[in-house]
């Protein structure tokens, strides 16, 4: 028997799950069986990220299939992959850099009709999953620019890369939910968060086409320092921000 909606709203509740009732009617929508939803809703009692339960994500309105272990698009990238949009054209070379799910990329692809897309990333299953929401035979594992074609150097016009970029001593001020969860080279950026972002400005150059632009998420303190560190890469930096979702990208142009 499928127990009542307020049952399974007040088991979430009192484990803290700040959106309990819409999280209650996602799972009771996605269970087969009262037994699959007794199990979904015990894995989210214990932690696991509702997404990581359900098998998907909603962001910028796809359902984007996330695995257990692979990093969770947040809410606040939405501005990144439509900013990444807003810059790409039919026919453009768009690469999803640090793809994790395959997210940012899958959104590029689904609002800009026609784009060469590609993505990469260093956690297999990552790149497994990622494999399930943008074309298979473009999404490569490795780290950084190392696995993408060589064909690609000096042709993409949209990179963007949501690296991590939370500092390492910050990683334990985390919520549970992404700390315990989510592979930690997702989210640890270094000392100053900057460190991934260092290394995919110092080669930018080198991989886009002249005009072409570099965008990544960081944090609204470090976006100062990371426009500096575009800028030394040679690249044209400007920051962008979202009030609504939090969120704030730097850009960076390779100068024609």
């Amino acid at each position: 028997m499928v127990p009542p909606l307020s049952a399974i709203i007040a088991r979430l509740r009192a484990v803290g799950c700040v959106f309990a009732e819409d999280e209650a009617r996602l799972l009771v929508d996605a269970a087969g069986s009262p037994a699959e939803l007794d199990a979904m809703v015990a894995r989210r009692v214990e932690g696991l990220p509702l997404e990581h339960v359900l098998g998907w994500a909603e962001f910028c309105g796809l359902r984007v299939l996330v695995d257990p272990g692979v990093f969770v698009p947040r809410r606040r990238t939405e501005f990144l992959a439509r900013r990444a949009a807003s810059l790409a054209r039919p026919g453009s070379v768009v690469v999803d850099l640090c793809c994790g799910s395959g997210a940012v990329g899958a959104v590029v692809a689904s609002l800009v009709e026609g784009v060469d897309l590609f993505a990469a990333d260093i956690d297999p299953a990552a790149v497994r999953c990622a494999r399930r929401n943008i074309p298979g035979d473009q999404v490569y594992e490795g780290d950084l620019y190392a696995p993408l074609p060589l064909g690609l150097r000096g042709r993409i016009d949209v990179l963007v890369a949501n690296t991590p970029y939370v500092p390492t001593g910050a990683i334990g001020t985390m919520p549970p939910e992404a700390r315990d969860h989510e592979p930690l080279v997702a989210l640890d950026g270094g000392g100053d968060g900057l460190d991934v972002q260092r290394r995919v400005a110092a080669d930018a150059p080198k991989w886009l086409a002249p005009g072409g632009h570099l965008l990544v998420e960081t944090g609204e303190r470090q976006a100062p320092h990371a426009a500096e560190v575009f800028a030394r890469s040679g690249l044209e930096p400007r920051v962008v921000s979202s009030e609504e979702l939090d969120a704030t990208v730097v850009i960076g142009v390779r100068p024609v």
